[in-house]
């Protein structure tokens, strides 16, 4: 499960992605720090293509590591890759006062998922928010031909650190 307290090292995570993601392999460098710090998270091996406030592109590369005995991506991978998808989304629009935590996910299955994967999440943070308010945010994971493989929707709570 993701939950970042506006990490890494307590920055806001913009500020981190706008560091790296310019410099040469500065999107794989994001994305790694980023399966340091969630190593669950991490174990799929992710990449984050693309990330603003309010919106993540993710992919991930089909391989053996994410596959299960039917010869696609394990349905936990994809569940995975739909949180992290979701979560940079959301976090990505809060600043180092706040925390986001998910509180509920669901995946509907739509089809075998094969070949490189694209994750695609959007949140808008309203402008007056109340601590700990629940967000629902869809991420949309499509395959190389651009189907909708799974819909993962996650519940986020949002509140102001303690």
């Amino acid at each position: 499960m993701i939950q970042i307290n506006s990490s890494p090292a307590d920055g806001n995570i913009l500020k981190w992605w706008s560091r790296l993601a310019p410099l040469p392999a500065g999107e794989w460098l994001f994305s790694l720090a980023l399966g340091w710090i969630a190593p669950y998270s991490g174990s799929i091996g992710a990449r984050v293509e693309e990330l603003r406030p309010g919106f993540a592109r993710v992919n991930l590369r089909d391989r053996r590591k994410v596959r299960n005995h039917l010869q696609s991506i394990h349905a936990i991978a994809l569940v995975n890759l739909g949180e992290i998808a979701t979560g940079l989304a959301v976090l990505s629009t809060i600043n180092d006062s706040m925390r986001g935590i998910l509180v509920d996910i669901r995946a509907e299955y739509r089809k075998k998922a094969r070949g490189k994967l694209t994750a695609i999440a959007e949140f808008q943070l309203p402008e007056a928010l109340q601590d700990n308010t629940e967000f629902r945010v869809e991420a949309r994971l499509f395959d190389h031909s651009g189907e909708t493989v799974t819909l993962v929707t996650a519940r986020w709570l949002l509140g102001y650190k303690k």
